[in-house]
């Protein structure tokens, strides 16, 4: 099955240049079942890289920009009167999709983030008296921008647990962005081919969960949890002070398939600990709440667990 991912990420090179880890990170999140959130600055092809995922999958895509005025109904649908029939009917807000692209999260209100949680979670949608039940697979993949900007907010400790990862997206090399200028400035852009199917998606996840996890290896990623969770017991007393919250139960839960995913991506029937290091952070980065000395010292969550993985030992 190998094959087909290396497809699709053929497929998504057509149109995105570097962005490596983004790209990674968006198969293990579609291999996972999982959510993922994307945190950069706008114009770093975050969205295209998504919209051309969902072309080379052939999977129904829809796009939600997040503002201050969105209101639930705006993405989950709401009952509209019908004068004619005197009748409610629903009408299906864009949620009822495979691959939800929720973009700037996190310059929306809380009730709106409240009411895309229901869906994240349960897979349905309560609109009125009725629930729905989504198609599957269903994935949100919501990008925002970094908090100092202007109008965004912080998004709640409750939903940001329920991504899977958070990747932080940067800038490309000048040799990439030479290529993205020339490929854009001479329409060289390729037209993206569907290249799987929902069933390879499936196929996939099943493949992923038989990849062996030993035992040893199971428990060096409940080591490195924990080691969030009491730093003084894994001799990491240097960033006890900058830890208000360590990693929730989901984290572990999250690392243990992400690190299968990242195997599985390379090829491999079984997991190393290098495919746990690789994932670590973006399972993580948004899992630990950072206490106010650490944000006076400007030290940030990847900081704590570079520390956790050169501490905790590697078995």
């Amino acid at each position: 099955m190998g094959n087909i991912i290396d497809k699709i990420r053929s497929e998504i090179k057509k149109v995105v240049v570097g962005q490596d880890k983004m790209i990674d990170g968006l198969l293990i999140g579609l291999a996972c079942d999982g959510h993922i959130l994307l945190e950069g600055v706008p114009g770093l092809a975050k969205t295209t890289t998504v919209n051309a995922l969902s072309k080379a999958l052939g999977l129904a895509f829809k796009r939600v920009q997040f503002t201050p005025d969105l209101l639930p109904s705006d993405i989950l649908g709401a009952e509209i009167y019908d004068p004619k029939n005197n009748v409610f009917k629903i009408k299906q807000g864009p949620v009822f999709t495979n691959l939800l692209l929720a973009d700037e999260i996190n310059r929306a209100p809380a009730k709106v983030q409240s009411a895309l949680l229901e869906v994240m979670q349960e897979r349905q949608v309560t609109i009125g008296e009725e629930s729905f039940k989504i198609d599957l697979p269903f994935l949100v993949m919501a990008t925002q921008n970094p908090v100092e900007q202007e109008g965004a907010y912080n998004l709640p400790e409750a939903q940001l647990d329920r991504f899977m990862m958070k990747l932080v997206v940067g800038y490309n090399t000048p040799d990439e962005e030479l290529e993205i200028a020339r490929r854009v400035a001479n329409d060289a852009l390729g037209s993206i081919e569907e290249v799987a199917t929902k069933e390879d998606i499936f196929t996939i996840r099943e493949e992923v969960k038989s990849i062996h996890i030993d035992e040893e290896v199971e428990k060096y990623i409940i080591d490195l949890i924990f080691a969030t969770r009491d730093p003084g017991k894994y001799g990491l007393d240097s960033i006890e002070k900058w830890i208000m919250y360590g990693a929730s139960p989901r984290a572990s839960i999250d690392l243990y398939k992400a690190s299968r995913a990242q195997a599985y991506l390379r090829g491999k029937d079984f997991v190393s600990p290098v495919d746990i290091a690789y994932v670590a952070k973006e399972v993580l980065r948004h899992r630990i709440i950072m206490s106010y000395e650490a944000e006076a010292e400007e030290i940030s969550s990847d900081v704590v667990i570079e520390k956790v993985l050169e501490t905790v030992a590697i078995p």
